[in-house]
């Protein structure tokens, strides 16, 4: 089976992380999730969500959820470092952070790797895989660009929360599929979320 591992953080933008999982579910992908404290926070904040604590018991509500089969969602503790995600010689070689907060980013950039979302990421880089960071924050810092620029240099994609509106969007549902797209582009993941650019409908 496929594998990815999608992680939240606490930037602002759960929306995108959710919308994303339900089309990597139907793209019969396995999803190791890890959730951040402050990912939490904002995933109650933004959609009226409670995620359970117990790493079994929100596998299992996400893949009642997301209509996956068992074992398609694999939630992970923060600090559950015998999990697939913390070694290189498991780990999925794909990775997205989404949202991903500036906190994450400078952590990444500096291997500091002090939870599970950090060493996840570490060991996709190290491994020569697929990390893709979502960040939604504004203005970026020079501290921000910085770490940023850092990790574009080591292959990591950058791509902020920015949606485009040349398909003129009327929901925010839109504007939410236009980034989950662009992440699926680059995932190689074939959809038809939203209208290319220069698309002329028949």
């Amino acid at each position: 089976m496929k594998q990815l591992t999608l992680a939240l953080t606490g930037a602002s933008g759960a929306p995108y992380a959710l919308r994303l999982l339900e089309c990597l579910v139907q793209a019969d992908y396995q999803v190791y999730v890890l959730a951040s404290s402050a990912a939490r926070v904002v995933l109650k904040t933004e959609q009226g969500i409670d995620w359970p604590a117990s790493p079994q018991a929100l596998s299992a509500q996400l893949c009642a959820e997301y209509g996956a089969r068992e074992g398609q969602i694999v939630a992970c503790g923060k600090e559950e470092w015998f999990s697939p995600v913390a070694s290189g010689s498991a780990a999925p070689k794909q990775m997205v952070i989404c949202p991903c907060s500036m906190g994450t980013v400078s952590a990444i950039a500096h291997g500091a790797s002090d939870n599970l979302i950090e060493r996840a990421a570490d060991v996709v880089i190290k491994e020569r895989g697929q990390l893709i960071l979502v960040p939604r924050e504004t203005p970026f810092s020079a501290i921000h660009l910085e770490n940023m620029l850092s990790l574009a240099r080591l292959g990591v994609t950058i791509m902020p929360a920015a949606p485009g509106f040349y398909h003129a969007p009327q929901s925010v549902a839109e504007l939410v599929d236009f980034m989950v797209a662009r992440l699926l582009d680059h995932l190689g993941i074939t959809h038809e979320l939203c209208q290319r650019w220069g698309y002329q409908p028949q």
